[in-house]
């Protein structure tokens, strides 16, 4: 009788990319059930599905660095209300493009900045630094916009989220630019080797020299800064910007990237599967509405698979203690 033997490689491979992996073939196995529906593996919902999914990518990358980092933010859909809004004004003030670009960019950098010296300096809980924040971006942005919508936005602005590039959907090519350098950061340098050691054990890093406040700052920053992307590709799509842009939206990144297999508690987890998890909500969202079913059942069945997530992570740390 014959054996069979899985080869040493493989098992590592699936012990280091097992949920990802996971994620991926529930993705597939989605894909497949929704496609029995007419209309929804058609290329041109298939390619919205893409363009959707494309802000929450984007943002969902900067999620999986504060929360590999064992910290959370709560504050990420207001923020990035705040730097639509801006990216908006900034476009019809005449600005130039990159203007356009860099600008709800620094904006979002600006507020991830204040996050995190709250967080690392100050040292106050980061889900109570996120819920303030949360309120007074939200508060003030209906002040400053007196609730009225953001129109008559050039024809400039609207071509960031609709453009194309050899045929490739223009947020489609900025979020998958944006997961590979982020998979790049945190697997090939050293910030990016700090930030999970900060995240697996913050003591044990700063006895190692690490600088953990620093790292903890850092990243808040550049999560904010991609927020900022992800609010230019969002607010860009569509011809007005709303004053009440992103309600929910921190929910989403959190979701794609806990979906996705980064552990809840910090210091495991990738940005490949956080990207997979981002696309696994958008097409739940989507399969749902060619199902007929209440667009409610969405948040239900998104919240479903989070806690399924976090059920996983904590059996899984708890085994890793034993």
């Amino acid at each position: 009788m014959i054996s069979k033997r899985i080869s040493p490689t493989r098992f590592a491979l699936w012990r280091q990319y097992g949920r990802e992996m996971s994620v991926g073939v529930f993705l597939l196995l989605l894909l497949g059930y929704f496609g029995t529906t007419p209309g929804f593996l058609r290329a041109d919902n298939l390619r919205d599905i893409l363009i959707n999914a494309a802000p929450l990518v984007i943002a969902a990358c900067g999620m999986t660095m504060v929360i590999i980092a064992g910290m959370i933010d709560i504050s990420a859909g207001s923020a990035l209300a705040v730097c639509a809004v801006v990216a908006g004004l900034t476009a019809k003030s005449g600005a130039s493009l990159p203007t356009v670009i860099l600008l709800p960019m620094l904006t979002g950098a600006v507020i991830g900045a204040v996050n995190g010296w709250l967080v690392a300096f100050v040292r106050i809980p980061a889900i109570i630094v996120t819920l303030g924040m949360m309120s007074v971006l939200r508060g003030g942005i209906i002040w400053w916009t007196r609730g009225e919508w953001i129109g008559n936005l050039p024809p400039s602005f609207s071509a960031v989220g609709r453009g194309e590039v050899v045929g490739i959907p223009t947020p489609v090519l900025v979020a998958v630019g944006i997961v590979v350098a982020i998979a790049f950061l945190l697997a090939r340098t050293p910030l990016g080797r700090h930030i999970y050691a900060v995240g697996g054990n913050p003591l044990a890093a700063a006895r190692m020299g690490i600088p953990v406040r620093r790292v903890l700052w850092l990243v808040f920053v550049m999560h904010g800064a991609l927020l900022g992307l992800s609010a230019l590709v969002y607010a860009s799509r569509f011809s007005v910007i709303q004053s009440n842009a992103g309600a929910g939206f921190e929910l989403l990144a959190i979701s794609a990237v806990v979906v996705g297999g980064v552990n809840i508690f910090g210091g495991q987890g990738t940005v490949w599967g956080s990207a997979i998890g981002g696309l696994l909500l958008q097409v739940i969202s989507t399969g749902l509405i060619f199902r007929r079913v209440s667009e409610y059942w969405a948040p239900s069945v998104q919240g479903a698979l989070v806690l399924l997530a976090v059920v996983a992570d904590a059996l899984r740390t708890r085994r890793a203690r034993r």
